[in-house]
């Protein structure tokens, strides 16, 4: 979570974020822009998952579907010939995505451990072969988007998503939005209900807790946000297809998390960024690029249990060992 001692870097970093597009060529550049964009989108993905993994304690393999039914809806009730109402598909986004998450919530949330892991996989594999096998939706080849949505309020277009650098700035200000929900909810009766049943499902129960609704709360808070990564998904890229949905993509922002750092807000974009950034370095580098990353998300778990985010923590600890050690010593 946020607190006073990291609020300064959260500042910070969100503060060079906003500064980017504004920096001189290369580092200002229209591929880099995209590049952080698609960055930002995915740390959405990664906060919303961190707060079923991290937070809550439930590990799910089905997450992308949720990105990836958004994604589609965009796609679904957008006009062909010009932009859709931006309002209305982003509510239908979050709405449905939570609408789904509620109804698999309903269905998975008796199984613990593996078994969870493997029933929300399967029903990600589900929402991923209807949108794969129903020609409505563009079958195996997807779909495309012509517009980017349009954010008028009556004759008043307060911004325009199609012109210059401003989708940056809108994707940046719905991830200060996710952070600040996110913060406001693990501060709630509801967010320590969600650490509790983390740690001791059992014991939050003798305390008069139903932590299925707790558990189901999270899952489907935790969908809605992914949902709005979908719907970002899709405006950046105008294209959606059903790898969307994959268990592939459910993976990667399983390892986002765990490489920055799990049950941290802030180790969820640190892992967003280091991914993506590394999987584009090692793509230069070589073909067998995924055997460099894997090898180094190994690294990471073997000796920063904390993750990225928490390097500063395990720096302190071993200070503090190594300094135990040699008052014993002498």
């Amino acid at each position: 979570m946020i607190t006073k001692n990291n609020l300064f870097l959260w500042i910070v970093g969100l503060a060079m974020l906003a500064l980017l597009p504004l920096l001189p060529e290369p580092i200002g550049s229209k591929y880099h822009g995209d590049l952080v964009t698609k960055i930002m989108i995915l740390s959405i993905f990664a906060l919303s998952l961190q707060l079923l993994v991290g937070f809550t304690g439930l590990v799910s393999l089905g997450h992308a579907a949720f990105l990836g039914f958004a994604a589609y809806m965009v796609a679904t009730f957008s006009p062909e010939s010009e932009a859709g109402n931006g309002w209305l598909l982003m509510a239908i986004c979050i709405g449905g995505a939570g609408l789904l998450a509620l109804l698999i919530g309903l269905l998975v949330m008796r199984s613990y451990g593996v078994y969870f892991i493997m029933v929300t996989l399967a029903f990600g594999q589900l929402v991923y072969f209807v949108f794969h096998d129903i020609k409505i939706f563009g079958g195996s080849d997807g779909t495309y988007i012509y517009f980017k949505p349009d954010f008028s309020i009556r004759q008043w277009q307060p911004f325009d998503l199609e012109s210059g650098n401003t989708f940056y700035w809108f994707t940046l200000v719905l991830l200060i939005i996710t952070v600040i929900i996110l913060q406001l909810i693990l501060r709630s009766r509801l967010g320590h209900a969600f650490v509790g049943i983390k740690h001791n499902q059992l014991r939050m129960r003798a305390a008069g807790f139903e932590s299925t609704a707790y558990k189901i709360a999270s899952f489907v808070i935790s969908g809605m946000l992914a949902g709005l990564a979908g719907f970002l998904y899709a405006c950046q890229y105008g294209y959606v297809n059903p790898e969307l949905l994959s268990w592939h993509q459910s993976g990667n922002v399983l390892l986002m998390i765990i490489l920055g750092g799990l049950g941290s807000l802030g180790g969820a974009i640190i892992g967003a960024f280091a991914f993506v950034l590394l999987s584009e370095w090692f793509t230069a580098l070589t073909k067998h690029w995924q055997l460099l990353l894997g090898g180094f998300i190994i690294f990471v778990v073997m000796l920063m249990p904390y993750g990225l985010a928490g390097l500063p923590r395990q720096l302190r600890e071993w200070r503090i060992r190594s300094a135990n050690k040699g008052g014993t010593t002498r």
